[in-house]
């Protein structure tokens, strides 16, 4: 894991207050590995949940889709990003690159709002699980209270 306020790493969210104020493990939660794994294991969620409705999905596409869920070219993203102007589809591309079999159905029947507010969900959650862990001097604090969940 990254040290706080690694800014030239994908593991470190990157701002001046992370390097300040923010643990490792927090920064770690709003990185861009943290994020881009996240959309990752809910488009595998998501083809799980449609073959089990019976949507034409293989035990081979998920399984290549389970190998690959670390597997993250951030360079080749960010050349699709450049290209599309979408950061989600840059990444369903990316992914798709790396799990041919399974390209067309990554994504298949979501928005981009799934991937975004579900790793908004995922990381708001973890947020207050370190809260409560890290940062003693801030868990039942009336600062930490007035925070909206």
């Amino acid at each position: 894991m990254a040290a706080g306020g690694d800014h030239g790493s994908p593991d470190s969210y990157r701002s001046p207050l992370a390097s300040r104020y923010a643990s490792p493990e927090m920064c770690f939660v709003f990185s861009d590995r943290y994020k881009f794994r996240t959309w990752r294991q809910l488009w595998l969620w998501l083809a799980e949940a449609e073959q089990t409705l019976g949507l034409p999905i293989t035990d081979e596409q998920i399984q290549e889709m389970k190998s690959n869920l670390d597997n993250i070219d951030f360079k080749m993203a960010a050349e699709e990003e450049k290209r599309l102007r979408h950061d989600v589809m840059a990444h369903v591309h990316t992914f798709g690159h790396c799990c041919p079999k399974a390209a067309g159905i990554i994504h298949l029947g979501a928005t981009s709002c799934y991937v975004g507010d579900n790793t908004a969900c995922t990381a708001d959650h973890s947020w207050e699980t370190l809260l409560s862990l890290d940062s003693g001097s801030l868990h039942g604090s009336p600062e930490l209270e007035a925070c909206p969940r």
